[in-house]
């Protein structure tokens, strides 16, 4: 019997590992992979970073939200922007045929991966913290998650194990 999930969608803080944990969790799992950042990237013909310099935050949403609702995708690995849970409607969308699961990591290891943010893309108001952006995105990681894996302390190859487990065991569960 098929299971009525074909996709598992990563979300996320950027540095949790959504590419590069998405990119080895289709290979092991024999799914595609799409970036939903080079989707976007792709169809605005530009970077994340001159969308925010340029058009604002709330222009890269829009965009993401726009991209993330016209996907009809199947038997693939998403790995979403992290902003992508600011769009109910695109959450609501890719849970249609998706589990969502949430690379869960602190504060400090976001600061520790991704450097200077202010280089990354990031969608966030101009006056907002990386603190209060964090805290924010947090409430909306679990709003949205069907599984939460603990990313931090521990190698892609122990996370990409969590990942596998944790997506077979959801799986069975609706079947």
């Amino acid at each position: 019997m098929l299971s009525p999930l074909n996709n598992v969608v990563l979300i996320g803080m950027p540095g949790s590992g959504k590419s590069t944990l998405g990119v080895l969790l289709a290979k092991m799992a024999a799914l595609g992979f799409v970036d939903t950042d080079l989707l976007i990237q792709s169809h605005s013909g530009t970077t994340l970073q001159a969308i925010v310099d340029g058009e604002g935050y709330k222009a890269l949403r829009s965009i993401e939200e726009q991209v993330l609702c016209n996907l009809d995708v199947s038997g693939q690995v998403i790995a979403t922007g992290g902003s992508a849970v600011y769009s109910d409607r695109a959450m609501r969308h890719l849970k249609q045929n998706s589990i969502v699961v949430f690379l869960d990591i602190s504060l400090a290891a976001v600061r520790q991966r991704i450097g200077d943010f202010s280089l990354r893309g990031i969608s966030k108001r101009p006056d907002q913290s990386l603190e209060d952006l964090f805290a924010e995105r947090y409430e909306l990681y679990t709003r949205y998650a069907d599984v939460v894996i603990q990313g931090e302390h521990k190698s892609q190859n122990q996370v990409l194990e969590k990942l596998l487990k944790a997506t077979a065991e959801f799986q069975t569960g609706l079947s």
